[in-house]
């Protein structure tokens, strides 16, 4: 019986929030109630967004981030992940006001590409804009041998933060399509995986066929729950 109790830093957006909570309980492995994570989800959709901070005149973040990590310390919950890449460009404060171990989703993504024997080498990175400026996985995964591909700035335009704010609008299955395309050009110019930096794009994505992919691809929804996994294990 797991006796953790794990915090989920959530509402960015609702929906990937409530998929990760899906997939925690999915991927672990139980038989009955007793034998799942115990987690508190703290799901504020208010906390401003994160991509528009890194514009002139956005609002910061962080004091929703650290009100959300006070609420989850007042529950008892002994770690904390946040399904949400962006909101991990302000990873550091957040880690010095919990006090206890935050899960960062790059590392989570990093063990996946592990699990999925991808070697060091060239892979594909897709996110939102301000994920891919503030470089969260490309300095984190080129120390581990991994070197980051990311879409052109027409790709990013056209599709990829479109297809984003579509999966927001509870428009899943529109989004496929452009995430796909932008998935499969980076296959093309040699990725041998695609990491979905943004937990949006996997939505979007589980939307369409997988037939349809060239190359495999690591949610970063599963891979933060399969971090959280690990952590409730010990």
């Amino acid at each position: 019986m797991y006796d953790k109790v794990l915090g989920v830093l959530g509402g960015m957006g609702p929906l990937a929030s409530a998929q990760f909570m899906l997939r925690l309980t999915l991927l672990t492995p139980a038989d009955r109630d007793q034998d799942h994570i115990p987690a508190v989800l703290w799901s504020d959709p208010r906390i401003p967004d994160r991509t528009r901070a890194h514009r002139p005149g956005g609002e910061d973040p962080l004091p929703a981030l650290l009100r959300g990590i006070e609420g989850l310390k007042q529950a008892g919950c002994g770690a904390i992940a946040i399904p949400c890449n962006t909101a991990h460009g302000w990873y550091e404060p957040m880690r010095q006001a919990a006090g206890r171990p935050i899960l960062h989703i790059v590392d989570a993504a990093a063990a996946d590409l592990r699990r999925l024997r991808i070697t060091p080498g060239k892979i594909g990175l897709m996110g939102t804009a301000a994920t891919l400026a503030m470089r969260l996985y490309q300095e984190r995964l080129s120390s581990q041998g991994w070197d980051c591909i990311t879409p052109d700035a027409d790709q990013m335009e056209r599709f990829v933060t479109p297809a984003i704010a579509l999966v927001k609008a509870n428009r899943v299955a529109d989004a496929y399509e452009p995430l796909a395309t932008v998935a499969n050009d980076l296959a093309a110019r040699g990725a041998t995986a695609v990491v979905l930096g943004c937990t949006e794009i996997p939505l979007g994505i589980q939307a369409g066929p997988a037939a349809g992919l060239h190359a495999p691809v690591v949610d970063t929804i599963d891979a933060l729950a399969r971090a959280a996994i690990a952590w409730a294990n010990g």
